[in-house]
Order: structure tokens, then sequence, then C-alpha cells
């Protein structure tokens, strides 16, 4: 979201949100049917799962240091500010959902947290709410960021911000992979 919302604008920026949000009604479904308990229990699934998940954000920041390296190769400005992929709404849903539907660490925290709160023989209704407000916390505090982030958009759209920018997400991403991938179950 952070490196949307410069590029591509407020609306790709809130589809980013919306993906992630959408991912939140995934684990709980996996969490309410069980299969997260199977893939807690499951070494090889967990293992598989993970590595799924490192991969992603490792290639999203791989992705975005290879964008900074190749603009600085390129001599003319002109060619850094067209370099700059503008993502399409799907796109940024896209990028969300994928990057919260392949943690892990989410299933893990349904498996906590929804036990606490719900009775032995509760409804699935009862469940989705607990998703809900969870979806909802995220949903405010992920959009607060993407209207922070649209104002700031002249600052943010300068090419040495945008380099910084990219460089700084394509680490922080390969960092949050390699944490993932050492995961321990």
């Amino acid at each position: 979201m952070a490196k949307t919302v410069p590029i591509s604008g407020r609306k790709a920026g809130f589809a980013n949100v919306w993906g992630f949000v959408a991912a939140f009604y995934v684990h709980g479904t996996l969490s309410i049917l069980g299969i997260s308990v199977l893939l807690v229990q499951s070494a090889h699934a967990f293992l598989v799962f993970k590595l799924l998940g490192a991969g992603y954000l490792f290639w999203i920041g791989a992705k975005s240091l290879l964008s900074v390296w190749k603009a600085r190769q390129s001599v003319p400005v002109a060619s850094v500010q067209e370099s700059k992929k503008v993502i399409s709404i799907r796109g940024a849903f896209v990028e969300g959902f994928l990057t919260n539907v392949l943690n892990p660490k989410v299933s893990m925290f349904y498996l906590a947290a929804f036990p606490q709160f719900l009775s032995i023989g509760e409804s699935a209704s009862q469940a989705y709410f607990l998703v809900s407000a969870h979806a909802a916390i995220n949903l405010v505090w992920f959009s607060a960021m993407v209207l922070l982030l649209s104002k700031l958009r002249g600052l943010a759209s300068s090419v040495g911000f945008t380099k910084w920018l990219k460089s700084v997400t394509g680490v922080v991403f390969i960092g949050f992979g390699a944490k993932l991938a050492f995961l321990k179950p």
C-alpha cells in the first residue's frame, strides 16, 4: 500500500486494503472449518504454506529493489518517471489479497483468538462477527494510511522519494519473507 498509493493513486490504495481485508475472511473461514488446525498441526502443510508466503514476500521485495536498480541504470529522468508501473485496481486488490492470504500468522492469530471469545457450540455467524470486527479495525486503520499517503502524494511522487520508498519497501518485504521462512510452527 505504501508503494501503491504514490504511484497508482488513492483508488488503487483502497483496492489494496480491500484485498487485504478479503483475505481475513479466507483465514476466518479456514479457521471455522478447522483447516487452520490441520495447517498448524501438520508440519509439512505449515512448511509449504509458510514457504509460499515467504516466496511471495521475497518476490515483491526483489521486484521493488530491481526497479530501483533499473532506474539507476538509465540516465534520463523522464525514463525514471515512465518506469513507474501504475497498478490497476484489480492488480492492487490481488496484491493486497495475496500478501495477507499467504501469511500463516493470520490463521494462527484466529486459532489463538477465537477460542477465547467463542463458546462451544456457537454458530459460525458468531465467528464471522469476530472476523468482521477484525476486518473493520484493519479497514479503518489502513484506509487512514491510504488517505495520509494520498495527501503526501506530491512528495511521494518525486523521483528521489520514489527510489527511497521502493528501496525501503523492498528491504522490508525481503526481511518479512525471511522472518516468515524461518518461523517455527
